[in-house]
């Protein structure tokens, strides 16, 4: 259906793409890896128009096109669904699919809207409300909504980036039965994703970049782990070590803890209710839950970014109970955000100057007016050596990749042997071999007497970390559980709410 043939991009000190050859099938989804930086997300919007290309050509069945804006994308049958969901909150679901479809009559016909969105949605297994607020949509079902604009604008081949990296265990299985579908209704669909696993069970052919470049293609009958991960890296990964692990430090009073904490949430933010939570020194606490059931509330709450209306919380036996977050960042609390772009990072700032910005009175010289930046690079320095991940400290943040942006935070969070670490989706946008790294830089400071309070999507990530496992739905605990003793099965039913009556607390 569409062939991309030496396409080069190329920006300011990185070359992103370096004249690939690429052919994407009708009837086929192909599945994209590549560890962060390869090139993929780069090159799939260099194809849907965002960005232009310095160099190669397209071919629609066969013959040349020309694709320099979203607008020629989609004349030619392509749509994107990107990382970060591009819908309006306050809109309903057909208003939003409304502003995306062409040739629309000058007075729109609501009931019309409906009935397209609803024969497709019956289709493709992609039910929604068109009556309802997407800022009352899960994202799993926000996601349903961007592939419906695509199929509802006319186009023939989905381009989703990351689609899986938000969503529960659930949410992925019904993602890919609703691939499944339009794979059979002869639609191809290119799906970005660092997730071997993912690829190996949905796609037909899998493609990995490396360092800008195609490594290799395979079908999936003839693609495994091992395969893969050389294809990637070309290099055997490390194991993490999660052999030998030191207890908990029981004695003495936790590093955090949260007495019966409630918060009162605006807009349509997930309020917390009669929240009991300890940490000790040495100890990961793992956090599984849907998206929007509170773990972003509960990790402000902590870090004082969310009022707390009732309770009390203690950062080492003191009452720090509504200060603000410059008092729990100076008592030794780092925090990885579940967005490092908007909440950890100022996007026009270098690598280097976004380094030095949680601790400017640590690298301050001549009363503030001067800033140590040798310090600054020396410390990072030997925090990315330790963790294995390259830092561009010269580069402007907002042109890193996800991932890259992602390390960056990690690096600068993890460097100064914090006593709390708040780690929100640690991994999120990660490759194998940067999440591999990441995770062991956990354990590490877990062994050197750090508390961690862990949230993420992925359960065999939190089983294998977490001592203990909290289940977060609707701002409640609904489960406390050793990772032993219990299974992904429980926490999953937990997760959506379907058995939150059965609570077990240790």
């Amino acid at each position: 259906m569409i062939s991309l043939r030496g396409v080069t991009k190329r920006f300011p000190s990185v070359l992103a793409n370096d004249r690939i050859d690429l052919d994407l099938r009708a009837g086929e989804i192909h599945g994209l890896l590549g560890e962060n930086g390869a090139g993929k997300s780069t090159l799939l919007k260099v194809l849907f128009g965002f960005y232009r290309a310095d160099a190669g050509e397209f071919l629609l069945h066969g013959q040349p096109v020309s694709i320099k804006t979203p607008r020629d994308a989609r004349r030619a049958g392509i749509g994107m669904v990107f990382q970060d969901l591009s819908l309006i909150p306050a809109f309903t679901v057909a208003e939003n699919i409304a502003l995306f479809l062409p040739g629309l009559k000058a007075v729109l016909d609501p009931s019309e809207i409906e009935r397209r969105i609803a024969e497709t949605s019956a289709r493709y297994g992609l039910e929604v409300e068109p009556g309802a607020l997407v800022s009352q949509l899960s994202i799993g079902t926000q996601q349903k909504v961007e592939i419906l604009k695509l199929l509802l604008s006319e186009a023939r081949l989905l381009i989703l980036d990351e689609a899986t990296r938000v969503l529960a265990p659930h949410e992925v299985t019904a993602l890919f039965e609703v691939l499944d579908n339009l794979r059979s209704d002869n639609y191809a669909i290119v799906l970005i994703t660092h997730k071997l696993r993912e690829v190996l069970e949905c796609a037909d052919r899998i493609t990995v970049l490396r360092n800008g470049r195609v490594a290799g293609s395979l079908l999936r009958t003839e693609a495994t782990d091992e395969k893969l991960v050389e294809m990637m890296f070309e290099k055997a990964l490390p194991t993490p070590n999660l052999a030998g692990r030191r207890p908990p430090l029981r004695s003495g009073a936790p590093v955090l803890e949260l007495c019966h904490v409630s918060t009162r949430a605006e807009g349509a933010g997930t309020s917390l209710h009669d929240i009991e939570l300890s940490i000790h020194a040495g100890e990961i606490v793992g956090i599984a839950g849907v998206s929007g059931n509170g773990q972003k509330e509960l990790c402000d709450a902590v870090l004082g970014m969310e009022r707390c209306v009732e309770g009390v919380k203690l950062l080492s036996g003191r009452d720090l109970t509504n200060e603000p977050v410059h008092t729990m960042r100076s008592n030794g609390v780092a925090f990885v955000p579940e967005n490092p772009l908007t909440m950890a990072s100022v996007p026009f700032m270098t690598v280097l100057e976004n380094m030095a910005l949680t601790r400017t009175a640590h690298y301050a010289r001549r009363a503030g007016f001067a800033v140590n930046w040798q310090a600054v690079e020396a410390d990072m320095n030997s925090t990315a050596q330790r963790l294995g991940f390259p830092v561009m400290f010269r580069a402007i943040s907002k042109s890193l990749s996800g991932g890259n942006l992602q390390r960056m935070v990690i690096v600068r969070e993890l460097t100064h042997d914090p006593q709390l670490i708040l780690a929100s989706y640690l991994t999120r946008g990660l490759d194998v071999q940067s999440a591999i790294a990441a995770r062991q830089a956990l354990i590490q400071a877990r062994d050197r007497g750090a508390g961690i309070l862990l949230v993420s999507e992925d359960l065999e990530e939190l089983f294998s970390l977490s001592d203990r496992l909290l289940v977060l739905y609707a701002g409640q605990v609904v489960g406390e559980f050793r990772p032993a003793e219990t299974d992904p099965l429980t926490i999953g039913h937990l997760m959506t709410g379907s058995e939150a009556k059965h609570v077990h607390r240790q």
